[in-house]
């Protein structure tokens, strides 16, 4: 039996539909399609359209045809519906026990794996670069009022996942959830979280009184200690 994936791409104004004639799993179809057109044949009128268009012409009736339709257990924790998938090729762990929540390496273009629930690992939440010029104070109360907190950086993870954000800032800092108190002489996160990961430039980290921590937003990401009435862009935490 012959199994061939149907594909549909986008030329000019007008959809246009590929039979691929090379046999795939269903999964290596996908990846397939996406990388090379634009993604498996989906929905009624996509299939109807391939009908119409002959694109069916060449295969045999005792042929079956991939197209992108699947059945799918997985759910985002938020609830969200987006049917996008971006699985590494091996990902189905078989072990007992495992493979009931997902995961994501940064040196593996971000293909995602299952993985044990109870595995411990970093996570990443949701945040959000404010393209507005404020003090640190008013940004601080501006994302406590509408998300969540000023953000907080605790290991590599987070700051790779910050600078990515901060690329796209109208300013050369972004404001942090980082404060230098004179009083207790150190510095720390408005989030409660201890200071221990670190990104300081070699001149950024200085203990003087009504100074935040900002990042900036070119060059290495490093942190940098700015005069709390600047006026700069920030990144809220999101609830």
């Amino acid at each position: 039996m012959q199994t061939f994936s149907l594909t549909p791409t986008i030329a000019s104004l007008n959809q246009k539909y590929h039979l691929i004639e090379d046999k795939k799993t269903w999964q290596k179809a996908q990846i397939y399609c996406r990388e090379n057109h634009t993604d498996m044949i989906s929905g009624s009128k996509q299939l109807q359209d391939a009908r119409s268009a002959n694109v069916l012409n060449s295969v045999g009736n005792k042929t079956h045809v991939h197209f992108g339709l699947f059945r799918d257990a997985w759910k985002w924790s938020d609830g969200s519906s987006f049917s996008f998938r971006y699985w590494h090729k091996g990902f189905n762990n078989q072990q007992p026990n495992s493979g009931q929540c997902a995961m994501f390496k940064f040196n593996d273009k971000g293909r995602w794996r299952n993985e044990n629930c109870m595995a411990k690992k970093h996570f990443i939440y949701n945040v959000i670069l404010i393209k507005e010029n404020k003090t640190w104070e008013d940004a601080l109360t501006y994302c406590r009022d509408h998300h969540h907190d000023l953000v907080t950086i605790t290991n590599m993870d987070d700051q790779r996942w910050i600078q990515e954000k901060v690329k796209e800032a109208s300013t050369d800092y972004v404001w942090m959830g980082l404060r230098y108190t004179c009083t207790l002489d150190l510095w720390f996160w408005v989030s409660d979280d201890v200071v221990r990961y670190k990104n300081w430039a070699l001149d950024g980290q200085m203990d003087d009184c009504d100074m935040s921590g900002a990042m900036e937003t070119r060059g290495k990401h490093q942190w940098f200690k700015r005069n709390d009435d600047e006026m700069l862009n920030f990144i809220c935490s999101k609830k």
